[in-house]
């Protein structure tokens, strides 16, 4: 029998102590989980390349929780009532910015106002650093530089100290993973270098299926040509696929990508076009931009993502893989 029809049964005085037990029940739910079970404090992140970073900095000390998950376009990605339900328990918000999460812009400002939000990527790179699609609007996927991408580690595990303050051992246990994570994170960015840098100049040219990698390009010497535009809201245009298609049969470009989360149509068109040219080209391997790949597999962590994109374009484009360094190395052993 429904909550309500009980305490209607109930005698008048009894009725106002159902009543007051139901507005506490009420109450109650819209408490974190964390502090309601007492257990560690709840960290939500909207896109797995947040939340990868901040499970791996917080241990044990806090639950991690992504909203967007593999295969999703955070571009296009609207709140479910499951998500809002998570941030109304959440204890402390990590959300890319930059117009990245458009369609959560408001559930997110919503939250901010009553739970700490930080906007990782919008604080973790200084305006002169970010690449600019207008005067007042810039490019989003900050994360495919490793060198950018280390500095929003470093944001947010000043938000998991302010978070985790009054457990000591927790702070310490933070600060000592995010040295080790930036280091980490310094002999990967390098790695890419020397990776790109063995392509052949005249081969070494990205051709996406959207313009998620202008950050990659710029930090490792690689030029980016899109299909679309920045935000996959946009839709390539005939005129694009016929560029892109002239470009890969001037330049013999043997291959081109698409990622794991953007339908494959207009690569399939850009194919066509190059045929039709009497040029050859190939789909190399599924790239990782606006999500990670499947939890539990390497390529479902921030690293195992940029150690799959980097060989993935390294091989395909006629380049050579360097040794990983030693840290990197261990890292991969893990899995």
């Amino acid at each position: 029998m429904p909550l309500r029809d009980l305490i209607q049964q109930l005698p008048s005085s009894k009725k106002l102590l159902g009543l007051l037990a139901a507005a506490l029940l009420s109450a109650l739910v819209g408490l974190p989980t964390a502090y309601a079970q007492g257990g560690p404090p709840r960290v939500v992140a909207t896109v797995g390349m947040i939340g990868d970073v901040a499970s791996e900095l917080a241990g044990s000390c806090a639950d991690v929780r992504t909203m967007i998950g593999p295969g999703s376009d955070p571009h296009l990605y609207r709140a479910s009532a499951g998500d809002v339900r998570l941030l109304e328990q959440a204890d402390l918000v990590l959300y890319s910015g930059l117009h990245l999460e458009a369609g959560l812009a408001r559930v997110l400002e919503n939250f901010s106002r009553r739970t700490p939000t930080v906007a990782v990527a919008e604080e973790a790179v200084a305006a002169e650093r970010l690449i600019a699609t207008s005067p007042t609007v810039f490019d989003p996927h900050v994360w495919m530089d490793v060198s950018l991408w280390r500095g929003a580690s470093a944001v947010i595990a000043a938000a998991l100290t302010e978070l985790l303050a009054d457990s000591p051992d927790c702070v310490q246990q933070v600060r000592e993973r995010a040295g080790a994570y930036a280091a980490l994170l310094g002999d990967l960015h390098g790695w890419s270098q020397e990776a790109i840098a063995s392509i052949p100049e005249e081969q070494r040219i990205l051709v996406t299926a959207h313009d998620a990698f202008a950050y990659f390009g710029r930090a490792y010497g690689i030029h980016v040509e899109g299909i679309q535009g920045i935000s996959t809201e946009t839709e390539a245009a005939v005129a694009d696929i016929r560029r892109v298609a002239q470009l890969m049969v001037e330049r013999q470009i043997p291959s081109l990508f698409l990622e794991s989360t953007i339908n494959p149509r207009t690569v399939t068109a850009v194919l066509e076009a190059v045929e039709q040219r009497g040029g050859t080209a190939e789909v190399g391997s599924e790239l990782y931009a606006d999500a990670l790949g499947t939890q539990g597999q390497p390529e479902g962590t921030y690293v195992g993502m940029v150690l799959h994109n980097v060989r993935a374009m390294t091989l395909a484009l006629g380049g050579n893989l360097p040794e990983l360094p030693d840290t990197v190395a261990a890292w991969e052993a893990r899995w």
